[in-house]
């Protein structure tokens, strides 16, 4: 029973659920990147070399080095899909707001929680008895 209640206090601290958005979070922040380089770096730079390599090898006049046949080289799918980055980053948007109405309302629930477990003080009012002593000895300081 105590390893039970040391994980339910591990849990209910919030360490658990802080490391859990934050591999979410990385995970849906890896698809931007992934997407970023995919769809829109590595084109961009498949366009470069081709443009380079073609104007290389118009000023060499055919020669076939390795370096000048790259314009010769394929690249398949050299378009630009900016409609799929933009998606990847709307997917981490909405997963990041989600992720955020949980962590507020699991932070809501804590602070209720931790609220009704606080005892209250009872703050008695002095006796009749004590108030004389006090009126009597400020009397007496006078």
């Amino acid at each position: 029973m105590k390893f039970f209640n040391e994980f339910k206090e591990f849990i209910a601290k919030g360490n658990a659920i802080d490391m859990a958005v934050g591999v979410v979070i990385g995970g849906a922040f890896t698809a931007i990147v992934n997407s970023l380089v995919k769809d829109i770096l590595t084109p961009v730079i498949a366009l470069i070399t081709k443009f380079f390599a073609s104007s290389a090898a118009s000023v060499t006049d055919g020669r076939s080095d390795a370096l000048l046949n790259m314009a010769e080289w394929t690249i398949p799918n050299t378009e630009i899909k900016i409609g799929s980055f933009l998606e990847a980053v709307i997917s981490f948007l909405m997963i990041a707001f989600v992720l955020f109405c949980i962590v507020k309302t699991i932070n809501t629930m804590r602070d209720k929680l931790s609220k009704k477990e606080e005892p209250v003080e009872v703050v008695s009012a002095p006796t009749q008895e004590e108030l004389l002593t006090e009126i009597r000895d400020l009397l007496k300081n006078k």
